[in-house]
């Protein structure tokens, strides 16, 4: 298994644009897929993103449009690029790997993002 960091987390105002980075400890060519959660205070853990290892993306309703996750193999990193940040996308943002053949999904520490005015 691999051991996630996140960064890239703080406080924007609306409208702002941040973007997240989640490196690997290890190669991310062989992982099945990549993504991000987020959790608001009191609320569940919601998927934000994911990529599978062909390429192929997925976003919540929520950040469609605004919302872009990538990968770099050379830094063994995935990013979540957020533009046009609301109020709503306040959260702590968590990275995670699957892989077949792990007992268990890889989980980031987590980043703060808070939209506000």
């Amino acid at each position: 298994q691999v051991q996630l960091v996140e960064s890239g987390g703080g406080l924007v105002q609306p409208g702002g644009s941040l973007r997240l980075s989640c490196a690997s400890s290890g190669s991310i060519v062989s992982i099945n897929v990549l993504g991000w959660y987020r959790q608001a205070p009191g609320e569940q853990r919601e998927l934000v993103a994911s990529i599978v290892s062909g390429g192929s993306t997925n976003y919540a309703d929520s950040v469609k449009g605004r919302f872009t996750i990538s990968t770099d193999n050379a830094k063994n990193t995935v990013y979540l690029q957020m533009n046009n940040l609301k109020p709503e996308d306040t959260a702590v943002y968590y990275c995670y790997a699957d892989r077949v053949g792990w007992n268990r999904r890889a989980w980031g520490q987590g980043t703060q993002v808070t939209v506000s005015s």
